[in-house]
């Protein structure tokens, strides 16, 4: 089985592209703490190469952007090429299957409006529910 889940902020802004067929592809590094302090106390990072294609590439490249939060559901890949002195180099990365984005978007301040998706301190698509109606 090859799968990987990862939380971490993105270290790098979305690079997309396009492959000559068409297909959209979106490249970033996230950093990823460790779950255990070094000798000195200082929690370490590592900065891994994530990979979308198609539909979420795009998304990604739309919504996300450096600094923020997101996670990742992927597998691990290793790939090798031929660098531009002849030699040979080998890079792992994962290619991800699913992206959440963590980091809330930005409310609308500038404006001074609540964003649309609360008005009156209550969530877009909810009603307000008396609770002495509730039956427990």
């Amino acid at each position: 089985m090859n799968k990987v889940v990862l939380i971490g902020r993105l270290a790098s802004h979305v690079e997309n592209r396009t492959t000559p067929n068409g297909v959209a592809t979106a490249i970033f590094r996230l950093a990823v703490q460790r779950r255990f302090a070094n000798a000195q106390g200082v929690r370490e990072a590592d900065f891994l190469t994530i990979v979308c294609w198609r539909q979420l590439a795009e998304l990604c490249a739309k919504y996300l952007e450096k600094g923020h939060k997101c996670a990742v559901v992927g597998s691990i890949q290793t790939r090798s090429y031929d660098a531009q002195d002849g030699s040979k180099r080998s890079i792992t990365e994962v290619v991800a299957d699913e992206v959440e984005f963590l980091t809330e978007r930005k409310e609308s301040a500038q404006s001074g409006n609540m964003s649309a998706q609360e008005e009156d301190g209550i969530p877009a698509g909810f009603t307000e529910v008396d609770d002495s109606e509730l039956p427990f």
